[in-house]
């Protein structure tokens, strides 16, 4: 048998044509025309690329361009990719330039779209970190994280989306919003710690200070004290604003500043004695031991401090008995009555002194009234006595004020002038509160302590050094912003003066005045004086700009008040899907309009929303209802299939044409997709299960003529009128070649004998095949009918057999359904 299948294919080469040894010319859809119809085709194409062709016309060229040129060209132009892919598949092995062209083309394609894959998916990321950063809890470098979130945003910004855009700016408010709250947290962290060291300082300060006063020998100083007083009661009152402090805490700081009050208040009263004591040492007097006692319990000098010297001398005169006081040192009638005239002079002009609060000339006349008064008798003494002391109670009042009032403050204002020049900060602040200090110094009438105004000045020089500097650079810094702004009202007077407001971006327009104005504010800090004139043209200039500007978004409102009406005139329009497509070209129509003032075109779009949104609502509710009945469909519809699903082929044909009827029903309902799909999968199913039903039946038929033919060798009367020509299809069969041929069709096994006609039917079959001269149908079961027609209408009789029919009844049972 193999022998044979070589033998016969070794025929069918022999008997082929013998290939030409001509050069192959390309296939006819490439093969240019030859002469003049080659130019014509030529000019053809070349016109066709000139007119921005389609890209099945630029597929076509690229492919059957009639020459290199036009194809390569064609290929150039192509974009689609999959037309690229067809045109490289054609041009392989074919056109190497058109081939190489494509191909590059896709790759570069492909690289562009792992590209734009890459920035979509960076900036997916850059979204999903920019929601994770606001939501996180840790402080730790916030602020460096959303600068890094905010740097690389900065690089894809341009590749996001208008949603994107939004979703990540409203992650940054949010990132914003916390790192605010951090800082505040940290800044008020610091101000606590701040406030906790300056009391700490000021308990230290005042600890140190109580214990030097309980140490020093020498009397303190008054003012220095009253100073510190002040200055300490101040600092403690800044450093317990708006925190918390331990009850420990404030109570050892009320026991200090009471104690020290305390020593202030004894020191101030020993010093308003000092003139009293000095009197009666200087006089030899010695009041009696109750006046004394009084005395030292009105100073009330704490305990535990060094007692000063008027104290001590005070406490030694009340413990030493009493003397008998000398005799006056003038006994002349005549001499003392001419004393007692200058003293009352004296005290007259004290009085007057004392009254115009000049503290230098009352101290000249009191040290005169108490000469005048030692010279005096006892007498004259005695009478004199009183006033002159309480003259000398008011000259320690207004030297006492005048300590109070001025030295102390002026001493406060040199510490707090030392203080402010050991203090980083802004040179700016620096120089204000450095300029109030000395307004406050003036305020107080200057000082005739020298020591004290070479103190408060060098201060103040101290103090300033490091704004010099600043205000020297400042300076500078205000000329290049005058000659900024000079700039700035050049290219605004220019653009104004060549700006065509008949054609201009008007986009454009707002956004220069806008960074002029952002610009103009940046340069500054100017001099004052300098930038009036300036300042007048920048405004002129500005309102100038600003004509134009609102007259054009005063048209684009009113254009956008059109769209607004128009849209609000498709609430009720039918039919709806119209009233949609209107209502989105209405909303390219809003873009497309220009500039318009914020707070208005709000107001507008709010309109022109509400407007589209019950358009859009109209829509949803009349989805919801299709949705709806939907459902409702397709729960009918699941109840009918299930019934359906239940009928099979053994149910027999009427009920099969019964659930198809049902089936049927189901059509007009509003089903889902899925249920329309599963619909017709029953149908189908059920109509093979029908047809099924029709073969078998068929079959038996076909079983029954065949073996009715043993008996009637006859042409049977009832065969379909279509028999006789199938049956010519298979006439050059004999009954046994019929027979094998069916148990070929269906594979069942010939009997032995048989093997070798098989085989031989078999490459006949695989011959003809490759021939295309078959003239048998394709369809087995129509191949099986034809060989039916033969068996019952053209065998002979004495062909036929018992044998050979069971063998083609049973193929016919092994027959494939349909």
């Amino acid at each position: 048998m193999a022998a044979f299948i070589q033998r016969l294919f070794r025929n069918r080469k022999d008997s082929a044509p013998q290939p030409s040894t001509k050069k192959q010319e390309p296939p006819a859809s490439v093969k240019a025309p030859s002469g003049s119809g080659q130019d014509e085709v030529r000019a053809s194409q070349l016109a066709q690329l000139a007119t921005s062709p389609t890209t099945e016309q630029l597929e076509d060229l690229a492919i059957r361009g009639v020459t290199a040129d036009i194809r390569f060209k064609a290929a150039e132009q192509l974009e689609d990719r999959e037309a690229l892919a067809r045109v490289r598949k054609a041009a392989r092995n074919r056109d190497k330039g058109v081939y190489q062209t494509v191909r590059c083309k896709i790759q570069t394609i492909r690289e562009q779209e792992e590209q734009e894959q890459s920035i979509r998916e960076a900036v997916a990321r850059m979204l999903r970190n920019a929601r994770e950063q606001a939501r996180s809890e840790d402080p730790k470098m916030y602020s460096a994280r959303l600068e890094a979130l905010l740097r690389h945003w900065k690089e894809l910004e341009a590749s996001a989306t208008p949603e994107e855009t939004t979703e990540f700016l409203g992650a940054i408010q949010q990132c914003r919003e916390r790192l605010a709250g951090i800082q505040h947290q940290e800044t008020e962290t610091r101000r606590h710690k701040e406030q906790h060291a300056q009391r700490a300082e000021t308990l230290a300060l005042l600890e140190d200070t109580l214990q030097s006063l309980k140490n020093q020998e020498q009397d303190a100083s008054l003012s220095a004290l009253d100073a510190l007083q002040k200055t300490q009661e101040n600092r403690w009152l800044e450093a317990t604003r708006d925190t918390q402090v331990e009850k420990q805490e404030q109570k050892q700081y009320e026991s200090l500043m009471l104690t020290l009050r305390s020593y202030i208040s004894a020191l101030r009263q020993c010093r308003q004695h000092v003139d009293t004591l000095t009197s009666w040492q200087q006089q030899g007097q010695r009041p009696d031991n109750r006046e004394l006692q009084d005395l030292i319990k009105v100073i009330n000098w704490p305990k535990g401090f060094s007692k000063p010297a008027l104290l001590r001398a005070l406490e030694e005169m009340a413990d030493q008995p009493a003397v008998a006081r000398p005799a006056a040192a003038t006994t002349d009638p005549e001499a003392s009555k001419q004393l007692a005239k200058k003293l009352e002079q004296t005290l007259t002009q004290l009085e007057a002194a004392l009254e115009a609060r000049q503290l230098r000339e009352s101290r000249q006349w009191f040290k005169t009234a108490q000469n005048q008064y030692r010279e005096l008798d006892s007498g004259r003494q005695r009478h004199y006595q009183p006033r002159l002391q309480l003259l000398g109670g008011q000259l320690r009042e207004l030297s006492d004020w005048q300590g109070f009032a001025t030295e102390p403050k002026q001493i406060s204002l040199c510490e707090q002038m030392e203080y402010l020049a050991d203090q980083p900060m802004e040179p700016e602040l620096k120089a204000e509160k450095i300029k109030e200090l000395q307004t406050e110094w003036k305020a107080l009438g200057g000082s005739s302590d020298r020591p004290l105004w070479n103190r408060f000045k060098a201060a103040s020089d101290k103090a300033f050094e490091p704004c010099k500097e600043y205000f020297s650079a400042k300076s500078g810094l205000k000329q290049v912003n005058l000659q900024k702004r000079t700039a700035i009202c050049d290219e605004l007077a220019a653009f104004l003066d060549t700006a065509d407001w008949a054609a201009v971006d008007w986009k454009q327009v707002e956004r220069i005045h806008r960074v002029a104005r952002q610009e103009w504010k940046e340069a500054w800090p100017v001099e004052f004086r300098d930038n009036r004139s300036v300042q007048k043209r920048f405004d002129a200039l500005l309102k100038a700009m600003e004509k134009p500007l609102d007259e054009e978004r005063t048209r684009n409102e009113e254009t956008k008040q059109a769209i607004v009406a128009k849209a609000e005139a498709l609430a009720d329009h039918e039919p709806l899907q119209e009233a949609i497509e209107l209502a989105k070209t209405l909303q390219q129509e809003w873009k497309a309009v220009g500039i318009t003032r914020h707070r208005q075109d709000r107001k507008l779009w709010q309109a022109f929303r509400t407007a589209c949104d019950a358009i859009f609502e109209r829509r949803d509710a009349r989805r919801n209802k299709q949705q709806e009945q939907a459902r409702q469909a397709d729960q009918q519809a699941s109840a009918v299939l299930e019934q359906t699903r239940s009928v099979t082929r053994a149910a027999g044909a009427e009920a099969l044409e019964s659930a198809l009827v049902e089936i049927g029903t189901l059509q007009e309902l509003p089903v889902s997709g899925e249920i329309q799909k599963q619909v017709r999968d029953e149908q189908q199913r059920l109509r093979g299960a029908q047809q099924q039903i029709a073969r078998a039946a068929q079959i038996r038929q076909w079983q029954h003529q065949v073996r009715a033919r043993l008996t009637d060798l006859s042409h049977s009367d009832d065969a379909p009128a279509h028999w006789p020509s199938l049956a010519d299809q298979v006439k050059d069969l004999s009954a046994r070649e019929l027979v094998i041929k069916a148990e070929i069709l269906t594979g069942l096994e010939s009997p032995e004998p048989d093997q070798s006609l098989r085989m031989e039917l078999q490459v006949q079959r695989l011959a003809n095949g490759l021939g295309g001269s078959n003239q048998e149908p394709s369809d087995p079961a129509r191949t099986m009918e034809a060989l039916v027609a033969r068996w019952c209408l053209s065998l002979p009789g004495e062909e036929l057999s018992d044998d050979k029919a069971e063998r083609l009844a049973v193929a016919l049972e092994k027959l494939p359904a349909a």
